[in-house]
């Protein structure tokens, strides 16, 4: 019974974690935007891979990538990536505007 109660409590856990980080990105993704004056386009990210991954040193941590659309003449569409590990960004691309920027975590 108890390992069961563990299971529910360590799933609710990774629910809040991977909502809170993906709130987290589309904040992230409005601010790129418009820093670069960019649009946001449909106001959504997207998870594309999610897995544990090293940190320099050494500590596991959950590494997500995730996709947006963005358009830089309201005619066109394109797709940046901006990865975190936990809630830090660690890089981020926007083709056309900045090929790539890695972050030191």
């Amino acid at each position: 019974m108890s390992i069961v109660i563990l299971l529910l409590v360590l799933l609710a856990w990774f629910w809040f974690d991977s909502f809170r980080a993906q709130e987290v990105i589309k904040t992230m993704s409005k601010q790129i935007c418009s820093q670069f004056d960019l649009q946001l386009l449909d106001d959504t990210v997207t998870l594309m891979r999610m897995r544990l991954k090293r940190d320099n040193r050494g500590k596991w941590g959950w590494q997500r990538t995730y996709f947006f659309e963005f358009s830089d003449s309201g005619n066109n569409r394109k797709q940046g990536v901006i990865v975190i590990r936990g809630l830090a960004m660690e890089m981020l691309e926007l083709p056309g505007h900045l090929d790539r920027l890695i972050s030191p975590v």
